[in-house]
């Protein structure tokens, strides 16, 4: 069951792109959707951050191979229930495959699409059922369809996960509408599992990527269900051009915006992680240096003896510092540490506080949304990370994955 994640309402239309999806014969469950189209319209810009994978899949090869030409993408062609990664160049010609059709059937060039995929890795993609489902996908593209989109490209997910926004600049309304997919297998090296953010306002190319960088970094690059980065990871930032409003990383108002639906649509990924009970927060602040910090707080939301007394809602801190101690740091006081479980404080200076109670720790490891917080009261650097509990589901679901 998800952690404080429901169904996504009221999703805004983003004027120059429209979406469809439906079922095409990948996913046994005929009442799946596996199958997502977007078309954007002509002169959009459009950026894309990829796994750092070593097996990168097919389709993330082709599309980094597209968007090296400079060619102005015009369809993300996104699949679900086949990963389309360990097939090697057949795997390629597949992907390959798949974008001719597409562009065949529009009157685009192969290069102007985009291919994704998602699902079991090492097995060859079903393309044939996918040509067959094109013209009925074109057929179905609406600018409301973000919902049904977002449904199209999920895998264990439990729930959809969207957000949109709306804005006004200049007395201009701006709309900001994304969409993700991811609950196992989580530890973007580079953006998140699936995700498509789209924005009607003007954004010049580089400055697209730009900002893209500095979205994902606090977002999608701050997440961890189980530490294991998917063959697939991808994420791209869409700017239509459509409402004529000019915007740019000093628009304050519009990067606020744009990075609430990064850091939502992250947050929603790990409400929804495969068997979660509980949302974690971890904070870590006092750092001598931003890596530093991280290393700490990743360590923490990694450790499978925290994961587990988290699932448990077992307040053995001690695990905790267990995590602290093992970071990879390249700089620590033990005497200097203190550490928060919300507002309890559990080590003052490397030491048991002396206020601290069993009770005051349970209240806190029994709430479904927690907050662990350390300060190492070193410099002046600091990181948030999102994170699950390690549950039974959880190693149910992965072990019966393929059955």
């Amino acid at each position: 069951m998800a952690v404080g994640l429901q169904t996504p309402q009221n999703l805004y239309p983003v004027r120059g792109l429209r979406l469809a999806a439906m079922h095409s014969g990948i996913k046994n469950d005929s009442t799946a959707k596996d199958l997502t189209l977007i078309e954007i319209a002509p002169g959009a810009s459009l950026a894309g951050v990829f796994t750092q994978s070593h097996f990168s899949a097919a389709p993330v090869q082709l599309c980094q191979q597209h968007l090296s030409l400079d060619s102005d993408a015009r369809f993300l062609l996104i699949n679900s229930g086949n990963a389309n990664a360990g097939t090697g160049a057949a795997g390629l010609r597949d992907a390959i495959a798949c974008c001719e059709a597409l562009a065949e059937a529009t009157g685009v060039d192969r290069d102007q699409v985009l291919p994704f995929s998602t699902g079991v890795i090492a097995e060859r993609l079903p393309v044939t059922p996918i040509k067959k489902a094109i013209p009925e996908l074109l057929a179905r593209l609406d600018a409301d369809n973000w919902l049904e989109a977002a449904q199209g490209i999920m895998t264990t997910d439990t729930l959809p996960k969207a957000v949109s926004v709306q804005l006004e600049i200049d007395d201009k309304a701006v709309f900001i509408t994304g969409m993700a997919k991811g609950s196992g297998m989580i530890k973007p090296d580079m953006a998140t599992m699936l995700s498509y953010i789209a924005t009607d306002a003007v954004i010049e190319q580089g400055e697209l990527s730009q900002m893209l960088g500095q979205m994902v970094t606090g977002s999608f690059n701050s997440i961890t269900v189980d530490g294991d980065t998917s063959t697939n990871d991808s994420c791209v930032l869409i700017a239509t051009g459509a409402s004529a409003v000019n915007v740019n990383r000093g628009q304050e108002e519009f990067c606020q915006a744009l990075q609430l639906v990064f850091e939502k649509l992250a947050q929603a990924i790990i409400r929804d992680a495969e068997g979660a009970t509980k949302f974690v927060e971890v904070n870590v602040e006092g750092a001598a240096t931003e890596s530093d910090a991280r290393s700490v707080a990743f360590t923490i939301a990694e450790s499978p003896l925290v994961k587990t007394a988290l699932f448990a809602s077992d307040p053995n801190w001690g695990r905790f510092i267990m995590a602290i101690g093992r970071a990879p740091l390249s700089q620590i006081d033990p005497e200097h540490v203190d550490l928060y479980l919300g507002a309890v404080r559990l080590l003052h200076q490397g030491l048991p506080d002396p206020e601290y109670s069993e009770a005051l720790g349970q209240a806190e490891m029994s709430r479904s949304e927690i907050t662990i917080r350390v300060n190492l009261n070193l410099g002046d650097a600091r990181a948030r990370v999102w994170t699950s509990d390690l549950s039974y589901d959880y190693v149910k679901i992965n072990a019966e994955y393929r059955s």
